[in-house]
C-alpha cells in the first residue's frame, strides 16, 4: 500500500485530502507544517508527497527545495492558491514534480498522484546505483565487484528496499508489510532468515552492510 504524505496547515482540507486518498486504497499521514513532514520522512516510508505552499513556518516552495537538496526524490504533488505562472515556475523551480490550484478537484488530485507514482515506480523499478554495486530489478540482479547474482524475489525486495533509503531504519513491520503484505500472515523469523541470506552473499561487498537497530528493525549503511 502507498504511503502519502499530506502536509496541509488546513486541518479540515488535509483531513478531506487524506479521507479521499484512504477510501481509494492509499494510506495516507497528515501532517500541518514543513518540519512535522520532515520529521516524518525520518519515520516513515513514504512514497509520494502532497503539499500545500502558505504554511507558518517554512513554506511548501522551500520544503520542497529542502527535500531536493538532501537528496530525497520522492514525487511531490504542490497544491495551492497561487495559480500565476511565476508562482508555478517557483514551484517547479523548487523541485515539484506536479502542481494543482484550488479549489481542488479529488478526482483530479487522484488521477495525478496515480501518474506520479506509475512514473516513479516505471523510473525505480529500472536500476538502482549504490556504490559500485549495481541492482537491476527487472531480472532481480544484483552485480558488484565479486560479480553478478540472481537474487529470490523477496531477497531482491528486501535488499533493493534497504539500499533505496540509506541510514533510514525500517521497523520489522514495515518491512514485513511493504515485502510481504498485510494479507498474508508472515512471522518476523522469515525476515531474520532473509536478512541472513543477505549478509552472507554480501559480506565481501565492499559498498554497504545491513546493521540491525535493536528494538527497532533494520537499516543498510555505507561501508
Amino acid at each position: 500500500m502507498f504511503k502519502i504524505l499530506v502536509v496541509e496547515d488546513d486541518l479540515d482540507l488535509q483531513e478531506l485530502f487524506c479521507r479521499t486518498l484512504k477510501r481509494n486504497g492509499y494510506q495516507p499521514i497528515g501532517a500541518d507544517n514543513a518540519l512535522k513532514a520532515l520529521r516524518t520522512l525520518e519515520e516513515e516510508h513514504i512514497n509520494l508527497i502532497v503539499s500545500d505552499v502558505m504554511m507558518p513556518g517554512m513554506n511548501g516552495f522551500d520544503f520542497v527545495r529542502q527535500l531536493r537538496e538532501s537528496g530525497i526524490d520522492l514525487p511531490v504533488l504542490i497544491i495551492t492558491a497561487k495559480g500565476d505562472i511565476l508562482d508555478k515556475q517557483s514551484g517547479f523551480m523548487a523541485g515539484a514534480d506536479d502542481y494543482m490550484v484550488k479549489p481542488i478537484d479529488l478526482s483530479e488530485m487522484l488521477f495525478r498522484i496515480t501518474a506520479l507514482l506509475r512514473r516513479a515506480k516505471s523510473v525505480s523499478e529500472q536500476k538502482l546505483t549504490f556504490g559500485n554495486t549495481i541492482l537491476e530489478y527487472i531480472s532481480w540482479t544484483v552485480t558488484d565487484d565479486n560479480g553478478t547474482q540472481i537474487l529470490p524475489q523477496k531477497e531482491f525486495q528486501l535488499l533493493y528496499k534497504l539500499l533505496s533509503y540509506p541510514g533510514q531504519i525500517f521497523t520489522r513491520q514495515q518491512i514485513l508489510d511493504d515485502i510481504w503484505g498485510t494479507a498474508d500472515y508472515v512471522d518476523s523469523h522469515t525476515l531474520d532468515v532473509h536478512i541472513s541470506r543477505l549478509r552472507d552473499r554480501f559480506k565481501n561487498n565492499r559498498d554497504f552492510e545491513i546493521v540491525t537497530i535493536r528494538g527497532l528493525g533494520y537499516r543498510a549503511v555505507k561501508k
